[in-house]
Parts: structure tokens; C-alpha cells; sequence
């Protein structure tokens, strides 16, 4: 069985950039981290992070969720993945993160009440402890 459960992607933007993400708009992002949460519980699990690292290598075009347009974007690179096996805990690391760092509202988050499932800081290596600890609280280690 493939595994499944919550994942991170942790994005570097090199230089700011304006990103339209489909329905959701232009947002103006700054150079730096972004710390996207999402959750892969369909039949290909954690496979949909691979989905996302073609899509960030320019091995695919079409996007499905609002990541895609940052992870096509030229300026970005897919950096590192944070992963908690058989937890759904999106919407607690998501809102864990978004409280460390600084959200992007209204991004990866139309189908949940969270304001936001993408979070922005300028210094990547933080954002790294931050969405480690975001996944270690939200399962209580």
C-alpha cells in the first residue's frame, strides 16, 4: 500500500515575484521560504509530491491545486518535504505555521476554514524549524 498522511513542501522564491494562483489572484510575494501544507489520502498517497516536484522541475504543465502556480513559477525551487505518515493534520500544521510565520491568505485552504495553507518567511532554514515543529505538535511529540 502507498503511504499517505500530511506533507510540507518547503518553496525558495530568489527574488520577489507577482503570482497569479488561479481563482484565488495576484498575490505579491517576497523573496524567500514558503511552507505550503497539504494532505496526499487518495490512492496515490505521497505520491502526489512527486506530481508536485515534476510540476516544480517543468516536467509538467498542468495545475491542480494553488502550489502549482508558485511551483511553476521559474523563480522557485521544490527545496525539501516535510512528512507525517497516517496523520491528517493539515489544517493543524497548516494553522501552526501561518501563526509562526507570515500567511499568504486565501491560498491552498477552498475547501477547509483555515485563512490559509501557504506561509511565507524570509529566512528558509527558520521556516524549516517551523514546519518540523508545526508537524511534531499537531501529532504531540
Amino acid at each position: 500500500m502507498t503511504a499517505q498522511g500530511t506533507y510540507t513542501l518547503l518553496v525558495t522564491l530568489d527574488q520577489a515575484a507577482t503570482i497569479t494562483f488561479g481563482a484565488a489572484g495576484e498575490r505579491e510575494l517576497a523573496a524567500g521560504g514558503y511552507a505550503y501544507t497539504g494532505s496526499a489520502f487518495g490512492t496515490g498517497g505521497f505520491g502526489r509530491i512527486d506530481r508536485h516536484r515534476e510540476l516544480a522541475a517543468g516536467e509538467r504543465d498542468v495545475r491542480h491545486w494553488h502550489v502549482d502556480y508558485l511551483l511553476g513559477h521559474p523563480g522557485t525551487e521544490l527545496t525539501d518535504v516535510v512528512k507525517t505518515v497516517d496523520e491528517g493534520i493539515e489544517c493543524p500544521v497548516a494553522r501552526e505555521i501561518a501563526a509562526e510565520a507570515q500567511p499568504v491568505a486565501g491560498i491552498g485552504a477552498s475547501d477547509c476554514d483555515c485563512n490559509t495553507h501557504l506561509a511565507y518567511a524570509p529566512d528558509v532554514a527558520e521556516l524549516r524549524r517551523t514546519v518540523e515543529g508545526a508537524h511534531d505538535a499537531a501529532v504531540g511529540r
